[in-house]
């Protein structure tokens, strides 16, 4: 990668598939954002770079490829395989950690008390479910030109996240409808279940 293609995505903001982190507090707490990029539609880390985009590097490569290296083999299961380059611009280092979307989901992040939790990216955010819904080949693509689709994604464009309550208000079908069509978006692959909290949530996969 090229000093202006670092620039370009830190240009584009966090996402989805991207995020930026300064330095890295610990391992446990890395291991949620790269299951969760592994978890939805892969996704890129950017080590050394602030929450608003301004490149500081980092004092040391190895001590952050460490805790990496820490968190996809200790604290991510199955373990998980990234890959990293190294980019020095201005002499400050810069640490890109790619994750593909994993073919072994769900993966686990592991707390520091041992418990497993998956987690899934909404909007810029790792954010942790219950249950990750695998999309099987036969379920078909949602039809994204309908009105009531459309509407929901113009809102997950907006907002984090929608419940069945909300997404009845929006499109005017009684709740038990509109959540009927939140799980088959889901299966279909549209949108991620956010359901560690009540009631039940759901966000974009991928932000267009």
């Amino acid at each position: 990668m090229t000093r202006t293609e670092l620039d370009e995505l830190i240009g584009q903001g966090e996402s989805v598939r991207l995020e930026f982190k300064r330095s890295l507090s610990s391992a446990h707490r890395i291991a949620r954002t790269l299951t969760a990029f592994a978890n939805t539609a892969g996704g890129t880390l950017l080590i050394g770079v602030t929450d608003d985009g301004r490149i500081v590097g980092v004092p040391s490569e190895l001590r952050e490829m460490r805790k990496i290296e820490e968190a996809t083999d200790q604290f991510v299961e199955p373990p998980l395989e990234i890959s990293y380059e190294a980019l020095a611009p201005d002499g400050r280092r810069v640490l890109v950690i790619h994750v593909a979307e994993s073919t072994e989901k769900p993966h686990f992040a592991v707390d520091e008390a041992g418990k497993r939790t998956i987690y899934v990216r909404a909007k810029d955010k790792s954010m942790p479910t219950s249950r990750l819904i695998i999309t099987p080949g036969g379920t078909g693509s949602p039809n994204v030109q309908t009105p009531t689709v459309r509407a929901l994604i113009q809102y997950l464009r907006r907002n984090e996240d929608i419940t069945a309550d909300k997404y009845a208000r929006l499109i005017n079908v009684s709740e038990y409808r509109a959540g009927k069509q939140l799980r088959q978006l889901a299966e279909q692959g549209l949108l991620l279940l956010l359901n560690k909290q009540r009631p039940v949530r759901y966000a974009l996969k991928l932000a267009e």
